[in-house]
């Protein structure tokens, strides 16, 4: 152990090089493996996570990092706040713990949404006045002595406590005055078991992480931040305790933490430019550890060493002790960029991912403590990559650029909503509350061989072609059995609905293995954003022509919106993400435009990451959604009334960007709401919004079949709140991950529920 921290990061990916968590947890979801086997696939990440941390040289390991589901999850088992439909199941611990995250027949799960302005979800932890905490999980003890039997010494991190009840949610049911702050002094007592419990077992740091003070934050919360850190500094036993913040400024929480009995304070340098000029006038720093978070752990390009080193000197004297580390846990980004074979070099070498990220950790601290000539190889290395990206002729193209530049605001309107209305009306024809699904359809093991089958070069085009039109032709069948309005094609043809549109557009590469954790067992593989986007020719018609042609019932054409492409891609950083989402609006603009040519009259651009980019201060809030909107509306205008324009949006707090909504200027907006039980709803209401509207009626991240009695229930909560003449049914996402016996299932209970409450056609 050491009375330092030294080099260290916030946090490492969990789900295995190779995804092996994914593998392992999906097998014994359907039964295939049992609890023991399990636990040695987690263990085995565990240790050679430890491992190869204290291997690259980091002077500080952080542990209790690896989850099953999600770290806040893992709080909430920790410190009892399981609700009561769970603890009732009699189910073990670990199945309890995957109840509260999937849901079971007889308990829906808890809520989910995402983790401040990334694209991870967190699951939402219920708080009641009658939640107890206490420290009923030994966990976060039981990893550190697993990690001391290997020889290396870790600093657990766990979920602030602040962070934890503030982003949580009243259980249903609660006194309209309670909010999960009210019960601070009973979880802060349950943290104080667990600092006691740690220090017992010989743990000298621990890492208590609250980024929820880099959004704005009330008087009460500062309050309640500095009560809780107050007491937990003062206790006689327990280990040094690192609070630990990122995705921005501290703001005034900054003077509050570094004046609290702690003893050392983790800050976000990347994300919390303004942190840099704050510090000095912090003098309570001067007796404690900065943890400079000097290391971008969101994005995947390489650091500028000589910038990140200029800003560290700045920080020599203002603490007792200054450590490099990323400015977040590396959760956010794939494990090793030496695992892509087949990328591009050039843009390969311009690249760090978590394992670069470590090194360039180690780098900066021995540079800043050892002086610049102990490591002057790896400065030279980072300086030329940084040198060759800047003057790199791939990056710029002209042509888009000079498009950029001829944009006009009339290219960003469509005509007025009544007449757009009565033109769809007329062309579609549909029923009152009309039926359809999010887009894509459960990909069956068939459709995933077909796609690695071409890859290998083991299937020509027209092989792989044909079996996608016969997966097509079989979702279009069963739509038409169904019963439903409007249909889709399923998109058997997409890996993702990210990475897929970046494969047909310049100005994107694709890795093979970087895949990044979304939830659970959900992985993503972000494309690489690293130049000017353009669209060399059309994606998706001959895929949304063919499905047509199979049926006269509508069939949406399905894309995927400005915003959420630069959302779900690592994006390039040299100049302004509003300039980068415009470049991308125009691709889209010249498929929507493309796919109306070719006849399909109803067309869905998804921008579910709407929220998930809103900066976490308000003040930064307007100059996003102004050129969010804009992206929006420029990639959607320019073509007929009569063809009707969707959006969807998921899993995210959509207060916040309500009037965005609105000013997307969609004709039918579906949105995730089934969790939430319609909330939603009001939150529309209240602004004025009056499009047509599709609140989900169908969780599919749960493996629950919705009961058709529930459905009912919650189309007459959405009928309360919308008029019928301007509601939708659908589920609250794509059906990719869900199998096609629950899905068809599923579906056949929103159609009885559907039908149970549609009125007469007028």
């Amino acid at each position: 152990m050491t009375s330092t921290i030294g080099s260290t990061v916030l946090g490492f990916p969990r789900i295995g090089p190779n995804r092996e968590l994914k593998r392992a947890l999906e097998n014994y979801w359907k039964s295939r493996i049992g609890e023991p086997e399990l636990r040695e696939v987690a263990r085995t990440l565990r240790t050679d996570t430890w491992r190869s941390l204290r291997d690259a040289g980091l002077d500080s390991v952080p542990g209790n990092t690896f989850s099953y589901y999600d770290q806040v999850l893992d709080a909430a088992v920790t410190f009892g706040a399981v609700p009561a439909r769970f603890a009732e199941l009699g189910l073990n611990p670990l199945d309890t713990y995957f109840a509260m995250a999937r849901g079971v027949e007889s308990a829906p799960p808890l809520e989910m949404t995402k983790w401040f302005d990334t694209n991870y979800h967190y699951i939402v932890p219920e708080i009641g006045p009658e939640t107890e905490f206490r420290l009923t999980d030994q966990t976060v003890v039981d990893q550190y002595n697993e990690a001391a039997e290997l020889g290396i010494t870790t600093r657990p991190v766990v979920v602030g406590p602040l962070t934890f009840l503030l982003l949580s949610k009243p259980r249903d049911g609660a006194p309209e005055s309670f909010r999960p702050l009210d019960k601070v002094d009973d979880l802060v007592a349950a943290y104080a078991e667990l600092l006691g419990e740690l220090h017992r077992a010989g743990v000298e740091w621990v890492q208590l992480d609250e980024p929820a003070f880099t959004a704005d934050r009330s008087q009460a919360d500062l309050d309640a931040l500095r009560t809780a850190y107050r007491k937990l500094g003062e206790l006689t036993e327990r280990p040094k305790i690192l609070v630990a913040s990122y995705f921005g400024d501290l703001g005034d929480a900054l003077g509050v933490l570094a004046s609290a009995p702690i003893d050392a304070l983790g800050v976000d340098l990347v994300a919390g430019q303004h942190t840099v000029d704050e510090l000095p006038s912090i003098s309570a720093l001067r007796d404690k550890t900065l943890v400079a978070g000097l290391v971008d752990g969101r994005n995947i390009w390489r650091t500028d060493l000589d910038k990140a080193l200029k800003k560290a000197a700045t920080l020599l004297g203002l603490a007792g002790e200054v450590s490099v580390s990323t400015s977040c846990s590396l959760l956010h980004v794939p494990y090793d960029v030496e695992a892509e074979t087949d990328i591009d070099p050039q843009v390969k070498s311009w690249l760090a991912f978590a394992a670069q990220k470590v090194g360039e950790v180690v780098t900066l601290d021995r540079a800043l403590h050892q002086g610049r000539e102990s490591v002057s190889a790896e400065l030279d290395d980072a300086r030329a990559r940084i040198t060759d990206r800047a003057g790199a002729e791939r990056v710029r193209n002209n042509r888009v650029q000079a498009r950029l530049t001829s944009l006009k605001p009339e290219h960003a309107q469509r005509g007025d909503y009544a007449k757009r209305l009565a033109a769809q009306q007329k062309s579609l024809r549909l029923p009152p509350l009309p039926t359809t699904t999010i887009g894509s359809f459960p990909q069956t093991t068939d459709v995933r061989k077909a796609r690695a089958a071409l890859r290998s070069g083991s299937i020509d085009q027209a092989t792989y072609k044909q079996r996608m039109r016969d997966e097509i032709e079989r979702v279009i069948r069963l739509q038409e059995d169904l019963g439903l309005d409007v249909l889709v094609h399923g998109e058997p043809e997409r890996n993702d609905m990210v990475q897929y549109f970046s494969e047909y557009m310049d100005g994107f590469v694709s890795t093979h293995n970087g895949w990044v954790q979304s939830y659970g067992s959900r992985c993503v593989r972000p494309p690489i954003l690293f130049g000017d986007v353009s669209r060399p020719e059309p994606i998706t018609v001959e895929w949304a022509k063919y499905a047509q042609k199979l049926t006269e019932k509508p069939v949406k054409g399905m894309l995927t919106g400005p915003v959420t492409i630069l959302a779900w891609s690592f994006v390039r950083d040299d100049q302004p993400l509003g300039d980068t989402a415009r470049q991308v609006a125009l691709a889209i603009r010249d498929e929507v435009k493309d796919l109306e040519n070719a006849g399909i009259r109803v067309i869905q651009v998804d921008e579910p990451a709407l929220r998930e980019l809103l900066p976490l201060r308000s003040s930064l809030h307007q100059a996003y959604l102004d050129w969010a909107v804009e992206s929006f509306r420029l990639a959607t205008s320019g073509i007929a009334e009569s063809t009707q324009i969707h959006t969807h949006l998921c899993y995210s707090e959509f207060g916040d960007v309500i009037n965005a909504i609105v000013a997307l200027d969609a004709d039918v907006t579906s949105i995730e709401a089934a969790r939430s039980r319609m909330e939603v709803l009001d939150d529309l209401n209240a602004v004025g919004f009056g499009r047509g509207v599709g609140p989900g009626v169908y969780d599919i991240h749960s493996p629950r079949v919705p009961e058709a009695d529930g459905v009912t229930d919650l189309l007459k909560a959405a009928l309360a709140a919308v008029p019928a003449e301007r509601l939708w049914v659908n589920p609250d996402c794509g059906l990719k991950t869900r199998g096609y016996a629950e899905v068809e299932a599923a579906l056949k209970n929103v159609i009885s529920a559907t039908e149970a409450v549609r009125p007469a056609s007028s």
